[in-house]
């Protein structure tokens, strides 16, 4: 879970995370040109986002298309409900012991 949260720190992949959501598959040219950055500096992004596993490619041709791997981000969220579901559940004695 590191990894996603790692990818998702950064406001350039976020916005490729939000551009898919959007638009669905695209391919890197296409996310490319919505951004004023670098070929190289692109694939590094793309890089980091496949190895948090939140989005997939497929090569169709000469062209790579990327889209959004929704698991990844279910299994983010339950993580992230569960965590703050349990720390809401520890909390709750502490706030009634100090009402007494």
């Amino acid at each position: 879970m590191d990894d996603v949260f790692r990818a998702m720190s950064d406001p350039t992949r976020r916005g490729i995370l939000r551009l898919l959501r959007e638009e669905g598959s695209l391919t890197a040219g296409e996310i490319a040109e919505r951004f004023d950055l670098a070929k190289s500096t692109m694939s590094g992004h793309f890089a980091v986002l496949k190895q948090a596993g939140l989005i997939v490619a497929e090569r169709q041709g000469t062209r790579l298309v990327y889209g959004l791997s929704l698991s990844v981000f279910e299994e983010t969220v339950d993580a992230v409900l569960a965590l703050l579901g349990s720390r809401t559940r520890a909390s709750k004695p502490r706030a009634q012991e100090r009402r007494r």
